[in-house]
């Protein structure tokens, strides 16, 4: 099967929100952008949830994906931190489909499995094997942005090889899937 589309990842953060957009052309990813947003120069939690939601939909109308990974939050001993994060990740989403993006979400585990082969990887390794991949010359100095970039990967590699069995790939899919489930 081949694969022509561009993936938006996002590594969702209150403070700082990852991001990396990958093209892929018959198959071969190209790394078209990375970056972070940064919501430190604003007062309370609701401008910085304006703030990620703007930004996200001009990335959505800069780049034109065709889809957006995100990190799903995992689960932390904070629950203040969890819901803010979780708020953060929500806005992010609705940005995409505000502008009818469909929403993939991977466990921080798999993307980091999907790039190194260790789930338990670091940031600073995730970077690296980054780097090697796609050739990046100038690597940020916020690891949060080739978060966002792993993420966009590890939605281009479950494309490649799609898991057999059960799994679905989105909520759309799980729905129509499992009718009785939902209520």
């Amino acid at each position: 099967m081949e694969i022509n589309k561009t993936i938006l990842g996002i590594d969702p953060g209150s403070n700082i929100m990852g991001y990396g957009v990958l093209r892929i052309t018959k198959n071969k990813a190209e790394v078209v952008a990375l970056g972070v947003i940064k919501t430190a120069g604003f007062s309370g939690h609701y401008q910085k949830l304006s703030h990620i939601f703007d930004r996200t939909l001009y990335l959505v109308d800069e780049y034109k994906p065709d889809e957006t990974a995100l990190e799903a939050p995992f689960f932390g001993k904070n629950v203040q931190s969890m819901l803010k994060l979780g708020r953060a990740q929500g806005v992010a989403m609705a940005a995409s489909l505000y502008r009818k993006v469909p929403i993939f979400e991977y466990a921080p585990l798999r993307i980091k499995q999907a790039i190194t082969g260790n789930g338990s990887a670091t940031k600073e390794q995730v970077a690296y094997f980054l780097k090697q991949m796609y050739n990046i010359e100038i690597m940020p100095s916020d690891l949060d942005a080739t978060d966002g970039l792993a993420t966009a990967v590890c939605h281009f590699l479950q494309l490649k090889n799609p898991a057999s069995g059960n799994t679905t790939k989105n909520w759309e899919e799980f729905i129509r899937k499992n009718p009785g489930r939902v209520r």
